[in-house]
C-alpha cells in the first residue's frame, strides 16, 4: 500500500486529491496538511511513501517543507503542485530533490499512475508541465549543446528520461538491463553536472530528444 500526504493551503484542493487517491487500488491517503510546517509534523508523525506538496502557501511554503523533509531518515518522495503561477519555485524545487512535478489539473488518472511511479523511485514529469517548465528555464539549442559530448546510448537513455519513463521502462525499450541504465543515469548527471534525474529529464525534454517506442 502507498501512503500519500497532501499538502495545500485550499481545502478543496486537497478533498478533491482524496477522492481521486482514495478510490485507486493500492494507495491510501495517510493525512492532509494545510501549510508547510504541519506537512513536516505530519511527514514525521504518518511516514507517508509520498508527497503532493503546494509550493506557494502561507507561512512555510512548499519549497521550505520540502527542504526540511529531504533531512529526515527516511525521506518521503516528494511532488511538487503546481498551476505555473511561479515558474521559479518549480526550478527550486527540482534542485532541491523533488521527485517531481503535476500541474493541479493533470487528469484524475494520470495523477493515480504517476504518483505510483514516484512510489517506485522514478521520476515524475506530467508531458504538458514538462514542457511549459522546460520553455520557461532555456532554449533548445542551449540543451542541444549540453548533450553534444555524449554518447549515442547516453542520449537515448537521455530521451527517456525526458519522456518522463522509468529505468525499467527505458530498459525494455533500449533491450538492456535495468542495472545497466541504472549506470547510465548515473553518468549523464555527472556529464550534464546536474542534481537529479529530474533535471536531466528537463534537458532532455528540452532538446527535443524522442525516444525509441
Amino acid at each position: 500500500m502507498i501512503r500519500v500526504l497532501l499538502v495545500d493551503d485550499e481545502r478543496l484542493v486537497c478533498a478533491h486529491l482524496r477522492t481521486i487517491l482514495a478510490a485507486a487500488p493500492g494507495l491510501e491517503v495517510a493525512g492532509e496538511a494545510y501549510d508547510g510546517a504541519e506537512a513536516v509534523e505530519a511527514a514525521v508523525r504518518l511516514h507517508p511513501d509520498v508527497v503532493l506538496m503546494d509550493l506557494r502557501m502561507p507561512g512555510v511554503d512548499g519549497l521550505a517543507a520540502m527542504e526540511r523533509m529531504a533531512t529526515l531518515p527516511a525521506p518521503p518522495r516528494v511532488i511538487a503542485l503546481t498551476t505555473f503561477d511561479l515558474d521559479e519555485y518549480v526550478v527550486r524545487a527540482l534542485r532541491a530533490g523533488a521527485a517531481g512535478f503535476l500541474l493541479k489539473s493533470t487528469a484524475p488518472e494520470d495523477l493515480v499512475d504517476l504518483v505510483r511511479v514516484a512510489a517506485a523511485g522514478h521520476t515524475v514529469l506530467s508531458p504538458a508541465a514538462a514542457q511549459r517548465l522546460a520553455g520557461s528555464i532555456g532554449d533548445r539549442q542551449q540543451a542541444r549543446d549540453l548533450i553534444a559530448a555524449l554518447t549515442d546510448r547516453e542520449v537515448e537513455v537521455l530521451a527517456g528520461l525526458g519522456a518522463g519513463r522509468s529505468n525499467q521502462q527505458i530498459a525494455r525499450s533500449l533491450h538492456l538491463s535495468e542495472a545497466t541504465v541504472k549506470g547510465y543515469v548515473s553518468r549523464l548527471l555527472v556529464k550534464l553536472r546536474c542534481d537529479n534525474r529530474t533535471e536531466a529529464a528537463l534537458i532532455g525534454h528540452r532538446a527535443g530528444l524522442l525516444p525509441r517506442a
